[in-house]
């Protein structure tokens, strides 16, 4: 994309030229005696004992000669044409030339090595189009004299151009190094193509710069937005022009009018923007697997500075080095972009998996609460029975929040004892006890930026809820042997079954800390009392786990219906989605009946009617024998067993009078799903 930019200047800089016009009088006062003022006029006068000098520094320029500086009598046009032919001989022939009055020598001598190793083509690429010509007395200036000063003034220029290239290279790597921290924030591509592209024009002090971005799929380079272009785009072939030359061959190229290939610049993209190319450089583009991406091109060096507006070999590594600070910007934001797309979608897959389904009343009331609350940074408690879904609400309420993009560390308080509290939410030192092998985060330090969720937090010891209140009041975690307070960025969402007032009134739970979690209250209905949403919630769970089993989704029909909106789902949710995923897997038909849900109402609720002496009241359509009533009745109870304990295994095995193994052998045996 090309982009026109003042830019910040170096600082002003002497051209070789003025370097030139204003030393000259100096070196020429110490070779004669003469004093640098009697030497800066037209004419110097004769004294008797020193020869009148006159002195011409003579330049080629994109193959024209000009008279860059001139000392003593003026010269006349005749003269000047003459002196221009002797220094483009002199220059031809690497030799002192005489022609009239006047010697002339390139201003390095080949035959002095150390003087031509001091002449570092790459700084200095166009040092042999100067020309030195000198006159004694009206005579030739002889050969040691001319030769010794050519010498001298080629190491001062040498001096001078290495001064500035340094403190211009160092200015233009400081400029690169700041504008390349500020590409690492651009997110917007065409942003970072514009940024780019003005630190060229800023560091090569040139008019316009140019990023071209290889499109395999058409053989075309592709600048954007390109200024002047219909359509804010430029487009040429992946083989067109000097761009095209850097593309195919990988190497740098430049180019400056008056040369023997102006045709290689394409003339009618200058047309088009009614611009005129007057020097180009373009470098190739390489990413971190050597690939070539693209082509940097940079337009019109400023003919204001010591290049006279022609690129050379120090802007060459100048260019080489941004476009790989480019690349390098332009691989990392392709990276993040798809990270972030990656990161998104994982995001959405997350959201959705676990939705609120329900058009009950009290569902639609609590979504549009939990709705408004997310927004904020309150603090939440959820209230409601085992497996009504307080996980999948507060998960609803992180995802709808601005910290979805956040963790969402969940933790079950009732599973902690007090001794293992402390280091499970706040971490612990390495040797702060017997354990402790290394330093381990906490989980307020694992959900920092994001949501902790602190399930069954009324089962928390009493030592433990002293310790979380001064967590949410300070934002300070220290951890376990620890001395450094860590500052924590997380939002709260607690949740219980437990009545918080009662256990507030019997002095085990600090009132203090549940006005600090009860900001925001949601109650989640139990599922007995939400209608026909035990239905939509059934239908969700059996298309859930038929397509992640692969099977075809079976329809309900109506005693499966009547069956499930009889049954009063002491373990509500969680009950119903282990239900309806024990029949996926153990059903094949297209349809699902009473029979499939293997749920009865007396097996629901337990051994209690059936110790009572009671009939079971079975489905109307059901019939089964004594080995199958024993077999549901196994699984109800487990399954009643499972849910009471909030579905701790270890804890419902001890109630059932088993081990936790023996429990999982014997749900396999009876059919249920049991996954380690």
């Amino acid at each position: 994309m090309p982009a026109n930019t003042s830019g910040r200047a170096l600082g002003p800089q002497l051209s070789d030229h003025e370097v030139l016009r204003l030393r000259m009088p100096l070196l020429l006062g110490l070779l004669s005696g003469f004093s640098p003022e009697a030497l800066d006029g037209k004419s110097l006068p004769d004294n008797g004992d020193e020869p009148a000098i006159r002195c011409g520094i003579i330049s080629q320029v994109n193959s024209r000669w000009e008279t860059v500086y001139w000392a003593g009598e003026e010269s006349t046009p005749e003269e000047q044409t003459l002196s221009h032919g002797i220094a483009s001989e002199a220059v031809d022939q690497d030799d002192v030339v005489e022609r009239g009055e006047f010697a002339a020598i390139s201003l390095f001598d080949p035959a002095d090595h150390s003087v031509t190793a001091a002449a570092d083509q790459e700084v200095m690429p166009d040092i042999r189009n100067y020309a030195l010509l000198l006159s004694l007395g009206g005579r030739p200036a002889p050969r040691p004299i001319i030769r010794t000063l050519a010498v001298n003034i080629g190491r001062f220029l040498t001096l001078h151009r290495d001064r500035q290239n340094n403190a211009r290279q160092l200015w233009q790597a400081t400029t690169m190094l700041q504008h390349a921290a500020l590409w690492q924030q651009l997110d917007d591509d065409d942003a970072l193509l514009q940024s780019v592209a003005q630190c060229a024009c800023e560091v090569l002090q040139c008019e316009r710069a140019t990023i071209f971005l290889v499109d395999k799929a058409r053989r075309r380079l592709v600048g954007r937005p390109a200024i002047g272009i219909a359509g804010g785009v430029l487009e040429v072939e992946d083989d067109a022009g000097i761009v095209g030359e850097v593309m195919q061959s990988g190497e740098p190229r430049w180019w400056s009018t008056g040369g023997i290939d102006g045709n290689r610049v394409n003339r009618r993209i200058d047309q088009a923007q009614n611009f005129q190319t007057r020097s180009l450089l373009a470098v190739p583009m390489r990413n971190a697997r050597g690939q070539v991406i693209g082509v940097f091109e940079g337009i019109n060096a400023n003919e204001s500075d010591h290049r006279n507006g022609v690129f050379n070999e120090t802007d060459v590594r100048t260019l080489t080095e941004l476009a790989v600070h480019a690349t390098a910007a332009i691989d990392s934001q392709r990276t993040r972009i798809q990270l972030t797309r990656s990161r998104d979608r994982l995001i959405d897959q997350a959201e959705q998996s676990n939705p609120i389904i329900g058009q009950h009343e009290t569902i639609r009331d609590l979504r549009v609460n939990a709705g408004k609350v997310a927004t904020t940074d309150l603090s939440v408690l959820i209230l409601g029975q085992n497996g009504t879904g307080k996980e999948v609400l507060a998960q609803h309420i992180h995802y709808q929040s601005d910290r979805r993009n956040g963790p969402f560390v969940a933790v079950n308080c009732a599973a902690l004892v007090e001794s293992l509290l402390e280091s499970e939410l706040f971490g612990h030192e390495k040797g702060a006890f017997t354990d402790a092998s290394g330093a381990r985060q906490g989980k307020f330090e694992l959900a920092n930026g994001g949501t902790l969720f602190l399930d069954e937090v009324g089962d928390m010891s009493p030592g433990g809820q002293a310790k979380l209140l001064r967590v949410l009041e300070d934002h300070l975690v220290v951890r376990v042997g620890g001395s450094q307070p860590i500052p924590v960025d997380v939002r709260v969402i607690a949740a219980t079954n437990q009545p918080l007032q009662e256990l507030i009134a019997k002095k085990r739970f600090r009132e203090d800390l549940f006005f600090r979690l009860n900001i925001v209250s949601l109650t989640l209905p139990p599922l007995a009392n939400r209608g026909d949403d035990i239905i939509l919630l059934a239908e969700h769970f059996l298309k859930h786990f038929c397509e992640k089993i692969g099977r075809a989704v079976p329809k309900l029909d109506r005693s499966a219906c009547r069956a499930i909106m009889s049954h009063s789902w002491p373990g509500n949710v969680r009950e119903l989605r282990n239900t309806i995923e024990r029949l996926c897997y153990l059903t094949s038909g297209q349809s699902v009946g009473a029979n499939d849900l293997m749920l009865q109402t007396a097996m629901a609720n337990g051994a209690h009617g059936l110790a009572g002496g009671q009939h079971a009241a079975l489905g109307e359509d059901d019939e089964v024998n004594l080995n199958e009533a024993t077999r549901l009745f196994q699984v109800a109870h487990i399954e009643k067993a499972i849910s009471l304990c909030g579905g701790n295994m270890t804890e419902a095995a001890s109630t059932l009078g088993l081990h936790r193994s023996n429990l999982y052998r014997k749900m396999r045996q009876l059919g249920m799903s049991a996954s380690e």
